[in-house]
């Protein structure tokens, strides 16, 4: 089993946590847009008491460790890894206790490149202990607003793990997919299961829209999040959001497999 000391170390030289790439400015902007109810940073949450910059910039040093000090507008932003650490053994435990229920589970990402493979290990582990690892409205059409406007996305399934694909993007081997924050794949899929009359899930598991759509909705979602991802945080502060693990989630998808390792062996999943 991998240590929690050689997680630590790993999460420092791999810059998941401690200076992470991710900028100051950018996640000092994220605040100020999130405190204007920017649907950009919302990801689907409707937060239910009043966020300011500062409030949100006290909630991030206390939930992911980043400086208090409003003065600081520059360099890189800091991630403390023992938050990390603490974030995912409680990740890992709702993972447990989900396998333990055999409940069905629901995994989305909207960082298909960089993400994929940690999401896909962990359903693979869940399927392989009994939950059902639900796949619905496959090929469903999703229009989502950009920054260059109107896109048409197909929601699309790798390992189990949702994703949104522009129309005919789908390259061999099928392992990439379109980044976004949106949360209207996600009340998609939950839409497509209602209307079916099919199970719907009793643990969301993915990051961006995926998290906090399912959130806002009133099913159990839990999963990652940078620094400059203020919805995820608030979401857990006000309970919409189960747990919320700080980590940089940009770095290469190589990087996260230690992660893997160790939160299903905290799962006591097999992988």
């Amino acid at each position: 089993m991998l240590s929690t000391g050689a997680l630590r170390a790993h999460l420092l030289a791999a810059r998941l946590a401690g200076p992470v790439a991710t900028s100051r400015e950018v996640s000092l902007r994220s605040y100020r847009l999130f405190a204007a109810r920017d649907p950009r940073v919302l990801l689907g949450l409707d937060p239910e008491w009043a966020w300011g910059p500062r409030e949100l910039l006290a909630l991030m040093a206390d939930r992911c460790g980043v400086s208090a000090d409003p003065g600081q507008v520059s360099g890189c932003d800091v991630i403390d890894p023992e938050r990390t650490l603490l974030a995912l053994d409680a990740f890992a435990d709702r993972l447990g206790r989900a396998a333990e229920a055999r409940v069905p589970v629901l995994f989305g990402t909207g960082h298909p490149h960089r993400l994929l493979g940690f999401y896909a290990a962990l359903a693979d582990a869940l399927s392989a202990a009994g939950c059902p690892v639900l796949t619905p409205a496959q090929g469903r059409r999703v229009d989502i607003t950009t920054r260059f406007g109107l896109r048409t996305y197909n929601l699309d399934y790798v390992r189990g793990v949702a994703l949104v694909r522009e129309p005919g993007a789908r390259p061999p081997g099928g392992e990439t997919g379109a980044h976004t924050h949106s949360p209207l794949p996600v009340r998609t899929v939950l839409g497509a299961l209602a209307e079916a009359g099919a199970p719907l899930p009793g643990l969301v598991v993915g990051d961006h829209g995926w998290v906090c759509g399912a959130g806002q909705l009133g099913f159990e979602a839990i999963g990652l999040a940078d620094t400059d991802d203020p919805a995820l945080f608030v979401g857990e502060a006000e309970g919409q959001v189960s747990v919320v693990v700080p980590l940089d989630d940009g770095v290469r998808s190589v990087y996260y497999r230690p992660l893997t390792r160790y939160v299903l062996n905290r799962a006591c999943l097999s992988q």
